[in-house]
């Protein structure tokens, strides 16, 4: 039987759908190509900053609005057989009547809107995984979700396409697509920044160089006085204009080597001569015969004494 324009295909059971579908993924995955599909606990959809803020961003267009029912129903029966996510791509097999292939295409973030981004979340972001995380302040999250300033596309950045026959705008098949890419984000955040084709490490490297500006300019953050730094570390700092002046003109002193100070000149000027070594006998004799004769001299004196008296005796 033909199925036009005018004649709907029959209905198919969830069931069979998936049956159908499981066989076409075990035929993908002979031939080696890898196989990734959508698997959603319960009826949220997804449950991460970035994943649920994919998800709202779709709600709030009404370009949207008349397929994405459709769509949340197909991805939380599991219909998303395989979702591959790219640099500005997304393509996908979904499970209906037959195994239809869904193509997406998102533009890449202009880079002004990009740097604008970057300039505003300046010094507000801490680490790569907060960032990821979702965990920030509300001011940040305000900027990235703002609409047509922040980073999530508009229905004009989205391209899509899809082998079903559906004559829709938006099949059902592409917003179950669009529903299991804000699931693959609880999983894969960084996945957004592909989209995108921006990198999310700018964020943190200009939030860095951003907060330091911020605060030279006036911020929350204020320098540490020297008055405090030399209380602290025990060390004289010259005032900004003395070591402004020694920049300017070096003392002729610092070229070579350095002038006495006064003190010392004086300390000089009235210290004592060295006396020199007595010259009679050669010098070095005559310094041992003197030291000797002061180390030893009542021995000797002592002895001469013994002389005499026993001199004395033998004369008696």
């Amino acid at each position: 039987m033909a199925y036009g324009w005018f004649r709907w295909r029959p209905y198919v059971p969830v069931a069979e759908r998936r049956r159908n579908a499981a066989r076409e993924i075990a035929r993908f995955r002979k031939k080696g190509q890898p196989i990734a599909p959508v698997v959603i606990q319960g009826r949220i959809i997804a449950r991460s900053f970035w994943g649920r803020a994919w998800c709202d961003n779709l709600e709030a267009y009404s370009d949207f609005a008349n397929r994405l029912p459709r769509g949340r129903t197909y991805v939380r029966n599991g219909s998303v057989m395989d979702l591959q996510v790219g640099d500005g791509t997304v393509k996908a097999l979904v499970s209906g009547s037959e195994l239809y292939r869904v193509s997406v295409t998102i533009k890449p973030l202009a880079r002004p809107r990009w740097l604008a981004v970057v300039r505003q979340c300046a010094g507000r972001i801490d680490s790569l995984v907060e960032l990821l995380q979702g965990k920030f302040s509300r001011g940040v999250m305000e900027v990235l979700i703002r609409p047509r300033t922040g980073l999530f596309p508009a229905p004009r950045d989205i391209a899509f396409e899809c082998t079903c026959p559906d004559w829709a705008a938006m099949c059902k098949h592409v917003a179950a697509t669009l529903y299991g890419v804000g699931a693959r984000l609880d999983q894969e955040p960084e996945l957004f920044f592909r989209l995108r084709r921006v990198d999310q490490t700018e964020l943190l490297t200009e939030a860095g160089s951003g907060g330091a500006l911020a605060a030279g300019a006036g911020g929350t953050r204020t320098k540490i006085a020297e008055s405090a730094l030399a209380d602290v570390f025990g060390i004289e700092i010259d005032a900004p204009a003395a070591r402004a002046n020694a920049s300017a003109s070096p003392p002729r002193a610092a070229r070579g080597l350095a002038a006495p100070s006064a003190g010392v000149a004086r300390a000089r000027r009235t210290e004592a001569p060295k006396p020199s070594l007595p010259k009679a006998h050669g010098g070095r004799r005559a310094v041992r015969g003197r030291i000797g004769s002061r180390s030893a001299g009542r021995p000797a004196t002592a002895a001469r004494r013994s002389r005499r008296d026993l001199a004395g005796k033998v004369s008696e």
